[in-house]
């Protein structure tokens, strides 16, 4: 069996390894604006998956699933009274999000999490969300996502999403603290498969981890049992 397929290895919180867990060091951040994440069910056990700890970051977030119970559609979450619903996501005759910015109301921010072919069609397969005005970013953002293959220009992990859209409506302070810990996470799953050294890892690797396996069975890059 992989280590991939091994969950008492990894932390049920932030899915790293329990050796490389960085719950410790997720912020709690304070926003005007509210966050609702659309969850697809195909994501819920992804490791990879970085809608969760973009949730896990903000005080003012819920994270409702998608193909599951409740259904979204019935509990409408972004229907939040007193708050303003826009839907993140380019579709045809999005705005830019900035027109949001100087909103009387609070922003409820409504992200739909999972690959671009899924997140595409949720507009379109829950009920209700079409009837929200859609909003996108400005062009030319580039991923340091290096966990998952996306061939689509532009194309971001959610929580890079979620950092420059909050960068927009609440300051570079927000921005900059999700890109960290989303940095964090990535870097250090990157040291875990041999792919960067430990002095490129963002906030540095815990103390006494050495580079191999952090289940104990296997030095990194060396076939054995199970592999």
């Amino acid at each position: 069996m992989s280590r991939s397929r091994k969950p008492h290895l990894r932390c049920a919180d932030c899915r790293m390894h329990r050796s490389l867990c960085i719950c410790a060091l997720v912020p709690r951040i304070v926003t005007r604006a509210r966050v609702v994440l659309i969850l697809h069910q195909l994501e819920q056990r992804k490791t990879t998956n970085t809608g969760r700890l973009a949730a896990r970051c903000l005080v003012n977030s819920v994270v409702t699933g998608r193909g599951g119970e409740p259904d979204v559609a019935s509990t409408r979450p972004w229907a939040e009274e007193g708050t303003e619903p826009v839907l993140l996501f380019p579709y045809a005759h999005a705005r830019p999000l900035a027109a949001w910015r100087d909103s009387p109301r609070p922003i409820t921010l409504v992200v739909p999490d999972g690959t671009w072919r899924q997140a595409n069609k949720a507009r379109r397969r829950i009920k209700g969300l079409s009837a929200l005005p859609c909003a996108t970013l400005p062009a030319g953002t580039r991923s340091r996502y290096r966990l998952r293959d996306d061939t689509r220009p532009g194309g971001l992990a959610t929580i890079e999403a979620v950092a420059v859209a909050l960068g927009i409506l609440e300051g570079p302070e927000v921005q900059a603290a999700l890109e960290h810990i989303f940095q964090v996470m990535v870097d250090r799953t990157l040291w875990t498969n041999g792919r960067i050294p430990s002095a490129q890892v963002t906030g540095g690797i815990p103390p006494g981890i050495r580079p191999h396996d952090p289940s104990g069975e296997r030095p990194f890059g060396r076939a054995g049992a199970g592999a």
